[in-house]
C-alpha cells in the first residue's frame, strides 16, 4: 500500500455513528492530506466497556476495542486507515476530569494519543459515580438536548470556546505524529 500522503483519496472507517466523532475525524485528516479526499465512514463499533468509562485505562481500552472490531468485521468496508475515539473520565490527584482517547490503525501500526483534560466540578463527577453519563447529565444540568453528539461538556463548560469536535481533531493530529514522520520514530 502506498504511503498516504501519495494518496489520492484516503478511505477512513470511525468506529462510532456520532457525527462529532466522524467530523473530527475528517476535518483532521483534511488538515494533514491536504491534497488528498478524505472519505470519512463511521460505523457502529461495541467498545466492550461501560458506557461511561470511569478510568484512563478503561478509556483506552474502549477506542483499542473499537478499533480491533472495525478492523476484523467483515462486514465493515476496508479502509487506509480505522479511526476510535473514546471519552472518559477520572479522578486524577488534581482533582476529576474527562477526556477522549484515539486510535488510529494503520497496516500493523496502532497510533494511541489522548485529548487534553477539562476539569469536571464535583456535582457533574459525582452523578457519573452514581451511573449517569456525562452527556445526560450536561443535558440536565444545562438544559440541552443530545449534546454529546453537539458541542459536549466541553463546548458547555467552556462557553463554546472548545468544542468536543475542536478537542478530539487535535488529539487526532498529534496521534498521527508517529505516521507522518516514521522514519524518526524507528530510529
Amino acid at each position: 500500500m502506498p504511503m498516504l500522503t501519495k494518496l489520492k483519496e484516503i478511505h477512513v472507517v470511525v468506529g462510532s455513528t456520532n457525527p462529532v466523532k466522524v467530523q473530527a475525524a475528517k476535518s483532521a485528516l483534511e488538515q494533514l492530506f491536504p491534497h488528498s479526499d478524505i472519505h470519512c465512514h463511521g460505523c457502529h463499533a461495541p467498545s466492550g466497556v461501560a458506557d461511561q468509562p470511569m478510568t484512563a485505562p478503561e478509556t483506552l481500552q474502549g477506542a483499542i476495542n473499537r478499533v480491533e472490531y472495525c478492523q476484523s468485521a467483515p462486514e465493515i468496508e476496508k479502509a487506509d486507515l480505522y479511526i476510535a475515539i473514546e471519552g472518559g473520565v477520572d479522578n486524577f490527584a488534581y482533582g476529576p476530569a474527562t477526556f477522549a482517547y484515539v486510535v488510529i490503525a494503520h497496516q500493523s501500526q496502532r497510533l494511541v494519543g489522548r485529548s487534553a483534560l477539562l476539569p469536571l466540578p464535583p456535582i457533574i463527577y459525582s452523578a457519573l459515580n452514581e451511573g449517569e453519563e456525562l452527556g445526560d447529565v450536561m443535558d440536565r444540568l444545562f438544559n440541552t438536548k443530545n449534546i454529546k453528539q453537539q458541542g459536549g461538556a466541553i463546548g458547555l463548560l467552556t462557553r463554546g470556546a472548545a468544542t468536543r469536535e475542536s478537542t478530539y481533531t487535535q488529539a487526532l493530529i498529534l496521534a498521527m505524529a508517529p505516521l507522518l514522520n516514521d522514519e524518526l520514530y524507528r530510529r
